[in-house]
């Protein structure tokens, strides 16, 4: 049995990582952000601290007391706080990012990273926890892309793989081998949105991770959230990378998207 502390943002996956933890027989300490992680993580963890954003120093502190050496970090974080006058870091939190060259994805991270080794303290990859969310190459729905379609999803693959590798976003929206919109700091959902106010439908949201993706940071997700964004936006197909991405909600994401006419592939 192994203790491993669970660092949590927004989302469901914390929630599928302590469940599969658990099953595995590991020990799971949680620790949460004050309106931002599911309060119904509490019930899949063996003990849960909730810290305020930035409280980089009380954390380290907790996990030292918890006696954790492993953790993981899961779930969706603003990214925009970083850049809110109101952010409130601590000193431990200002002082590592005063040392980074920038405040993209990788930097942020790859420095708390660093902060908690100073604290004999290893972030590990959660993926072999959470290997049946990881699916492989297929279309998973009863509907396949047309022709054109496919197109797009090629030209929307090396879009997206460009915008990933230079540690900007994951996903693009396509039409007709034309860029609707690119993610950044908004996220996967709004970017489908604002590709729907800028077409009439029937656009490609390529999803993929970085060539040289951590695993421990930031794995692209692809869950039921996104697919109803798409259908609200009247895109026509949702394509994501196998092995890279993590797809919750499979059944039910596959039972809608039939329903409202929508092809996921995985590339």
């Amino acid at each position: 049995m192994e203790t491993i502390g669970l660092v949590a943002g927004y989302g469901e996956l914390p929630i599928l990582f302590a469940k599969a933890a658990k099953e595995r027989g590991d020990r799971v300490v949680g620790f949460g952000l004050k309106g931002a992680t599911s309060t119904s993580l509490e019930a899949h963890v063996e003990k849960m601290h909730w810290l305020e954003w930035g409280n980089l120093q009380k954390g380290i502190i907790l996990l030292a007391t918890a006696g954790v050496k492993k953790i993981v970090l899961l779930g969706k974080i603003r990214k925009d706080l970083l850049f809110k006058n109101d952010a409130q870091l601590d000193e431990k939190a200002s002082q590592m990012i005063s040392t980074l060259k920038d405040k993209k994805d990788y930097a942020v991270l790859g420095g708390v990273t660093k902060m908690l080794k100073l604290a004999g303290i290893t972030v590990i990859d959660p993926t072999p926890y959470l290997s049946a969310f990881l699916p492989l190459k297929g279309t998973l729905t009863k509907g396949e892309p047309t022709k054109d379609e496919w197109d797009d999803i090629r030209y929307g693959c090396e879009i997206a793989g460009e915008l990933a590798r230079r540690d900007i976003g994951q996903a693009v929206a396509v039409k007709e081998k034309t860029v609707l919109a690119l993610e950044a700091v908004e996220g996967t959902d709004e970017t489908i949105r604002r590709a729907g106010t800028l077409s009439n439908g029937g656009f490609t949201i390529v999803k993929v991770a970085r060539p040289d993706q951590d695993m421990r940071f930031d794995i692209p997700l692809i869950g039921l959230d996104t697919l109803k964004a798409l259908i609200a936006a009247k895109g026509r197909v949702l394509a994501l990378q196998e092995k890279k991405t993590l797809l919750i909600d499979k059944d039910e994401m596959i039972r809608l998207a039939d329903e409202k006419g929508v092809a996921i592939v995985v590339v």
